[in-house]
């Protein structure tokens, strides 16, 4: 009597433990220095996002959240906890002030980190960090974006497109980064002095930075679009589009998407930049080169705390996503492996 074979069922793939056990993921684990900067990292999203609950919300804030006490936004029925969290109303981000005293004054129960121009130290760093992360992951990603897009066309199409593209490109790069957003930051803020700078200084970054990322982007995509399974789908008749899209863009962004990284570390520091140049944020915005700018006149031993907090958390912000990018670079690059 004979039977007739079963087929075998394999066990389907799990996509989490392949993408853990990748030779890359593998090789960033084992590097100490990358997981402390993931970790400094997540430190600061956690303050970002909890920022509500460890500088608790005062003055004006206190209002526009509908509450009577400040201790309200630790009762996460309310609708001021998840408010406060999710979508805080912009007098949140007003640093709180203590007095209206100019010179500083030391740390205490109620102002930890101390005061400077009668703002709370604490309360300006802890909501700065909401400040330095937003603007950091927006600008990185809307410039990311403009990047990738304008340097795949010009990696795929070469010719006159690439040509064309690229002696833009030297245009820009011909100024330096800083001076060519503060001419156009300081163009966009004439029309609308004293509004809020957030757009303007998005377009601004934005503007200044792509060319950076598009000169990589279509140095990766004059390598790819020349690989068997580019002209495999050009023969079955993809159209050029879906060419760049699925097939030449994912696998161009390596190189990338680790500058993306690096370049987040940076922000924060171009930001207080402008606030030492007068086209920041507003005075008493809750932003770290706001903070740094007032310790300027008080550069002297007694007032220490006035510069030391809001350049610590600088310097750390910096480090992690530093620490982080070098690591993603090691584990991406396939001839360290």
């Amino acid at each position: 009597m004979t039977t007739a074979n079963q087929p075998v069922s394999m066990p389907k793939a799990n996509r989490w433990a392949n993408f853990w056990n990748s030779a890359g993921v593998r090789k960033l684990r084992r590097n100490p220095l990358a997981l402390t900067g993931l970790a400094i990292m997540l430190l600061f999203v956690l303050t970002a996002i909890f920022a509500p609950l460890i500088a608790k919300p005062s003055g004006n804030c206190l209002r526009d959240l509908n509450m009577t006490s400040a201790n309200q936004i630790y009762n996460p029925l309310g609708t001021p906890f998840w408010r406060g969290i999710l979508a805080p109303p912009d007098s949140c981000y007003k640093m709180e002030r203590l007095s209206f005293a100019q010179e500083p004054a030391p740390p205490t129960k109620e102002a930890i980190f101390g005061t400077v121009n009668g703002y709370n130290i604490f309360y300006g760093l802890i909501w700065g960090t909401r400040t330095a992360l937003k603007m950091s992951f927006i600008i990185v990603g809307i410039t990311l974006l403009v990047g990738i897009i304008i340097g795949a066309i010009s990696g795929y199409y070469g010719g006159w497109v690439d040509n064309l593209i690229q002696r833009f490109i030297d245009v820009i790069f011909a100024m330096p980064g800083l001076v060519l957003t503060v001419v156009i930051l300081t163009i966009m803020r004439a029309n609308n002095p004293g509004g809020d700078p957030t757009i303007p200084i998005i377009v601004a970054y934005t503007v200044a930075g792509w060319a950076g990322y598009a000169r990589f982007i279509r140095g990766d995509v004059l390598k790819t679009r020349k690989l068997e399974y580019v002209d495999a789908a050009r023969s079955l008749g993809a159209s050029d589009w879906r060419q760049i899209v699925k097939h030449v863009i994912p696998n161009s962004l390596t190189t990338v998407f680790t500058l993306a990284v690096l370049d987040l570390a940076t922000i924060p520091l171009s930001i207080a930049a402008l606030s030492f140049l007068g086209l920041g944020f507003e005075p008493g915005f809750s932003e770290w080169g706001q903070l740094v700018d007032f310790s300027r006149q008080w550069l002297k031993p007694a007032y220490w705390y006035t510069l030391t907090f809001p350049v610590l958390f600088i310097i750390l912000f910096s480090l992690a996503f530093n620490l982080l990018g070098s690591g993603l670079r090691d584990a991406l690059d396939p001839r360290t492996r």
